[in-house]
């Protein structure tokens, strides 16, 4: 049994190095949690550490849309208590979650496109326009190969992807599950999309029991391929099984398991009896929990 805790994820295709961004925003929601700070906020301000780290594909280094010049976010929040708040293909935001978490506040659930980026105006949040040195060169890359004809031709009705392409420059969600000392459960999720993908493509980030969810047994975040991730409905399946009894690295073990290997997928989890993390693939992370000491870094037994 844990007190509280926190488990944070960087996005199922990270590198090793980045897993000192998922530390440093795990050890400032571990130091909010010790302090008594309730789970939603402590999840919330992790999501917004790793979206200010620009290595991370959410926040300022969300990645670009096929059009090479637009950035559109999801983000998502959701506690044990029924606290849900949701932003899909939000643009000019530095902090989609903080734009996710003032939802809340609002007789919604969810708000879209040009209609959150007026609620985030109106609740203070300042324009902020911006694509980052590695989103660009991920861009810079991923075109130049589509030129050369070495992978699918990227065209407007999205006919024909190469699955190992996507997989090549997929660096999908942030995410991050907390515990408090009240034993609430929270969830807070964050992404620039996957890549190449057309304008106004959504993925598992911000539907609730796809990318994430929260309820009265643990909080789970989902990571990979959005559109496989959806389709499984991953996040809720993970937590039905932690619901009914089973070991939680043993539920993320085992829907991971149930993806090809050419699909990437990862998942993070946190409940009173410890947490889990799992990915088919790389997965920068980090985890501190009450009562024992923390494990960082990168998945054993995956190779790049």
């Amino acid at each position: 049994m844990i007190d509280f805790g926190v488990v944070v994820h960087g996005g199922a295709g990270t590198p090793e190095e980045y897993a000192d961004g998922c530390r440093t925003a795990c050890e400032a929601a571990f130091r909010m949690l010790e302090n008594g700070t309730d789970s939603l906020d402590a999840a919330v301000e992790a999501a917004r550490l790793l979206e200010d780290d620009e290595r991370f594909n959410a926040g300022s280094g969300s990645a670009l849309r096929i059009d090479g010049k637009t950035v559109e976010m999801d983000a998502a929040v959701m506690d044990s208590g029924g606290h849900i708040g949701i932003v899909i293909n939000i643009r000019n935001q530095k902090n989609p979650v903080l734009v996710a978490r003032a939802v809340i506040d609002t007789p919604h659930i969810a708000l879209a496109g040009r209609g959150a980026e007026e609620f985030a105006a109106r609740a203070g949040f300042g324009p902020y326009r911006h694509v980052s040195e590695q989103s660009l060169k991920r861009y810079e890359k991923m075109m130049g190969l589509v030129r050369e004809g070495k992978a699918a031709q990227v065209n407007p009705l999205w006919k024909e992807v190469d699955s190992a392409f996507v997989r090549r420059f997929s660096c999908d969600t942030v995410g991050v599950v907390t515990l408090d000392r009240r034993g609430v459960f929270a969830v807070a999720t964050s992404t620039g999309g996957a890549m190449p993908m057309l304008v106004g493509r959504v993925g598992d980030t911000p539907m609730p029991g796809c990318g994430f969810y929260a309820g009265a047994s643990g909080a789970v975040a989902a990571t990979g391929i959005g559109e496989e991730i959806v389709r499984h409905m991953l996040s809720r399946t993970v937590y039905d099984r932690i619901h009914q009894g089973m070991d939680l690295q043993r539920a993320c073990e085992e829907n991971i398991s149930l993806f090809p290997r050419d699909i990437t997928a990862g998942i993070i989890g946190i409940s009173r009896n410890g947490y889990g993390i799992f990915a088919n693939a790389t997965m920068a992370h980090f985890a501190m929990v009450s009562g024992s000491d923390w494990r960082g870094g990168m998945l054993p037994g995956h190779e790049e």
